[in-house]
């Protein structure tokens, strides 16, 4: 798990389950189960994600969903 600035959040995990629209289902290292969606740069860099890939989880800060922002 990594803090970063304004209150954000990043920690690692391992994609579960893809879903559609670039949603994943993430098992995160201390094994709770988020949905997470690709970041931004992710897409325009058109870098895939695929099934039992790690990836580090910037956690929404509210508890909903979380933004795959690398590739491990």
């Amino acid at each position: 798990m990594v803090a970063t600035g304004k209150d954000e959040l990043t920690i690692q995990g391992e994609v579960t389950e893809a879903l559609p629209s670039t949603m994943f289902r993430v098992e995160l290292s201390d094994g709770q189960a988020i949905i997470a969606y690709l970041a931004g740069k992710m897409r325009l860099h058109r870098i895939k994600v695929l099934v039992g890939d790690k990836v580090l989880v910037l956690l929404d800060p509210y508890g909903g969903r979380g933004r795959i922002v690398k590739r491990l």
